[in-house]
């Protein structure tokens, strides 16, 4: 099932993605209940927190209403129409991975790492497809980063690797953007990572089901049109089962937690110096991943 979430004058809005459009779950409950003994559920952490049975009881009643023939036609939006909300809005945590991509290790001149490298970004740094991006005052080095993100479904703490696929709901796409001169200011990346809406997350969620292997997908971002990265997931160094596993060794991961699972080669940091240009205001950059939709966003002058 492909999800994804929309604003409105009321707030965010949860919308299934159909033959027929975009499902506005809320507004069709509030003209045609369902008739369940599970509740439909209306924000997308309901979905993720209540696992299969939120899944299986959303789709039934997304597919009962779509297969109907007498109309209901205002229940269903056309993406074109929305103002995007990220596709996870409020995650526990989120936590990135640094130098997962062979290549990419190899494009800054750094040793594939034996453990995962892990940092941290905030919620500060959630943003929307089609949401402008504000470049900081204190940094002209920002650059994008294509990466997938795993959300997870269920809580997790110890989890062993060959069951750690059971435990993530979905993906989306993400860009993790990064203020390159900020980050290499110290020896922790934070600072460079962190900045306001420098995670992008959409255009959907899409759950585990209908993507299959994440260790097995295309990988693109473009800036103004030109393709800078092109790869594949299966250049990660550490698959999305050892990365689930290896976090929850350390950590409780809870539903609705965001893993962004690095990028792949292509960055500005990976070209000689003499031909870094980094992102300025006006530049659109585009994030596209096999079966998870295209993410692009507009980068603009910080107006504060």
């Amino acid at each position: 099932m492909k999800l994804l979430n929309f604003k409105t004058e009321n707030g965010v809005r949860l919308g299934v993605v159909t033959e027929r459009g975009v499902l506005d779950v809320a507004r069709a409950l509030d003209t045609f209940p369902a008739e369940s003994e599970t509740p439909v559920p209306v924000t997308v952490h309901q979905v993720i927190e209540g696992g299969q049975d939120a899944v299986r009881t959303l789709e039934r009643y997304a597919k009962q209403l779509t297969a109907e023939e007498n109309g209901h036609s205002g229940l269903w939006l056309q993406e074109e129409e929305l103002e995007w909300a990220a596709s996870v809005t409020n995650p526990d945590k989120i936590i990135c991975v640094g130098l997962n991509y062979r290549k990419h290790a190899q494009e800054t001149g750094a040793q594939v790492p034996e453990y995962p490298i892990l940092f941290n970004k905030f919620n500060n740094a959630i943003a929307a497809h089609g949401e402008d991006i504000p470049l900081p005052r204190v940094s002209d080095k920002v650059d994008y980063e294509a990466e997938l993100v795993i959300v997870i479904g269920k809580e997790a703490k110890y989890v062993p690797q060959e069951q750690a696929l059971d435990y993530v709901f979905g993906y989306c796409a993400a860009n993790d953007l990064s203020a390159r001169d900020l980050q290499m200011r110290t020896p922790q990346w934070l600072l460079g990572k962190s900045c306001d809406k420098f995670s992008p997350l959409g255009p959907y969620l899409v759950t585990a089901d209908e993507v299959g292997d994440p260790n097995q997908l295309e990988i693109k971002c473009s800036v103004n049109g030109e393709i800078r990265q092109h790869s594949n997931t299966s250049d990660m160094i550490f698959g999305v089962e050892e990365i689930v596993s290896y976090i929850s060794q350390h950590m409780t991961l809870v539903p609705g937690d965001i893993i962004l699972t690095g990028t792949p080669e292509g960055v500005v940091l990976g070209y000689p110096p003499e031909k870094q240009i980094y992102l300025k205001a006006g530049d659109i950059v585009t994030i596209e991943i096999e079966k998870l939709g295209t993410l692009t966003n507009r980068m603009a002058a910080e107006q504060n």
